[in-house]
């Protein structure tokens, strides 16, 4: 497909997924032009799908409705030049305010400057614009990644031999291998082998990657994820090679699914660290808002993560997102980027 079709597909999932009709009966005691109502933003991601990311645009859904917000909703499908014209479909719709959600800084580093030079503010979800006018939305990926690997340093000790999952150009994946490489270090560990790809087909290419490292390093014990969408592709390969008494995952991020694979018997995932993906949608809309209405939210917005186990989740009888968040409250909501005018989403 070349980029003028892919651009053409993405331009209609956005027209699909827009939500449109505002009642533009605005907020009562909200600034301009919040008190009105119907102000336009639009969030642009440069991933096509997985849990994580329809869990995000859920979360940015109730809190644009809360704030009486019309919103667009786009996705690039892992697309480079897809996401640079999404955006720039953005800047040309007029809308007050841009969510960029993942991508490389590289290719969106100038057009969303370009946003900025039209008067239209920018937020950054897990990609780096190293921008001082664009507020970065981080869910502390060092400290996650500090999370999950401390705990397989007490569940397997220091020396193991390990290998990670990595594809190195995304912001937070770079942040997080680099705390692996860290702890490589500090704790005498072995790493075996790195692999891994981004595509639309991220878990089924990573399980076959996967399967290739681990018959040729049998001796790998630990396999270090920081992502989902990587940590169910090592799990499908674990499971088929019959692994999972000698291989355990240490992933970053969770969803109802990853809940389910890894509390299913004799799981190799037995931990992970993660915010709520829907309340990271919550808070990057309320920076938004904050932005445009001249209440600048800072230049980093910071979410803390909560680390989860394996035995968390069977002793606690715990087998979705909202179970989690029902018997962990540190996972329910975030009080980051908020303000006395802006209603909680519902």
């Amino acid at each position: 497909m070349n980029n003028f079709f892919k651009t053409l597909a993405a331009a209609t999932v956005a027209s699909a997924l827009g939500i449109g009709g505002a009642l533009a009966g605005g907020i009562a005691g909200a600034p301009a032009p919040f008190d009105k109502g119907g102000v336009k933003i639009a969030v642009v991601s440069f991933l096509g799908g997985g849990d994580w990311l329809q869990a995000f645009e859920s979360g940015v859904k109730r809190q644009a409705e809360a704030l009486d917000i019309d919103l667009t909703i786009s996705q690039a499908r892992n697309d480079n030049d897809t996401q640079r014209s999404l955006v720039e479909q953005a800047i040309n719709l007029g809308v007050a305010g841009i969510i960029i959600n993942n991508g490389r800084p590289e290719v969106l580093k100038d057009v969303a400057q370009k946003a900025l030079d039209a008067g239209i503010k920018v937020v950054a979800y897990d990609v780096n614009l190293d921008n001082p006018l664009i507020p970065q939305i981080e869910q502390s990926d060092q400290d996650m990644a500090r999370l999950v690997l401390e705990q397989a340093i007490k569940d397997k000790g220091d020396g193991f031999v390990g290998g990670a999952v990595y594809v190195a150009g995304f912001a937070p994946l770079d942040r997080r291998y680099a705390v692996w490489k860290e702890f490589v270090v500090k704790h005498n560990l072995t790493e075996q082998a790195v692999w891994g790809v981004v595509n639309d087909t991220v878990a089924a290419s990573v399980a076959d990657q996967t399967k290739a490292v681990l018959r040729a390093n049998p001796d790998i014990s630990v396999i270090f994820t920081p992502w989902d969408e990587f940590a169910k592709g090592v799990k499908l390969a674990i499971d088929e090679l019959g692994m999972s008494g000698s291989v355990k995952i240490y992933g970053v991020d969770t969803s109802t699914a990853d809940i389910q694979l890894m509390i299913e018997p004799d799981s190799a995932w037995v931990a992970t660290a993660a915010t709520n993906a829907a309340v990271v949608g919550e808070v990057a809309v309320r920076a938004v808002a904050l932005d445009i209405a001249g209440q600048f939210p800072g230049r980093s917005v910071l979410l803390q993560p909560t680390l989860v186990t394996r035995d968390d989740l069977i002793s606690n009888n715990i087998g979705t997102i909202e179970e989690l968040q029902e018997k962990f409250p540190a996972f329910r909501k975030s009080d980051a980027a908020t303000a006395s005018w802006i209603p909680a989403a519902k």
